[in-house]
């Protein structure tokens, strides 16, 4: 009965902190790497990164003077971002079943890189990043971009 009491608060325990972090099945991927000052702005509020912390739709990452950041998305999407970087992923969908597929991301500034996943695999119509200068649509490659 003990056991079992332990188990019940433990999952209870869990499941607050996923939803304190948005770890919920919305999540489009994971903050796989990071150092320096990373934070993340969702909701219009801006909260600490972490290692390993769930990414959602709309999310606004950015790295300070110090900061470095490796993203990779459901997709398999790989970004890394470099210092003073800031990124916005608009739009993400990744539903190959149902031909569902999307990823929109804008680069405010900074350095970064995109390594393509299974989306611009799939469907590369539908992968889009934007800057302040131009809309890139990426091909199944492997782009730096870099904005001052």
């Amino acid at each position: 009965m003990k056991s079992v009491l332990i188990l019940a608060l433990a999952t209870a325990l869990e499941l607050v902190v996923m939803l304190a972090y948005g770890a919920t099945s919305d999540h489009i991927g994971l903050i796989k790497t990071m150092a320096g000052e990373v934070t993340i702005t969702r909701n219009s509020q801006t909260i600490k990164a972490a290692p390993n912390m769930k990414l959602m739709e709309a999310d606004i990452v950015q790295t300070g003077p110090d900061g470095k950041a490796g993203l990779i998305l459901d997709d398999d999407t790989v970004i890394s971002m470099g210092l003073n970087s800031r990124i916005a992923i608009k739009s993400f969908m990744f539903h190959p079943n149902d031909k569902k597929l999307s990823l929109i991301a804008r680069i405010f500034h900074g350095t970064v890189s995109f390594l393509s996943g299974q989306i611009t695999k799939l469907a590369p119509e539908q992968v889009h990043i934007e800057t302040p200068y131009a809309t890139i649509g990426l091909r199944g490659t492997h782009v730096l971009i870099q904005i001052n």
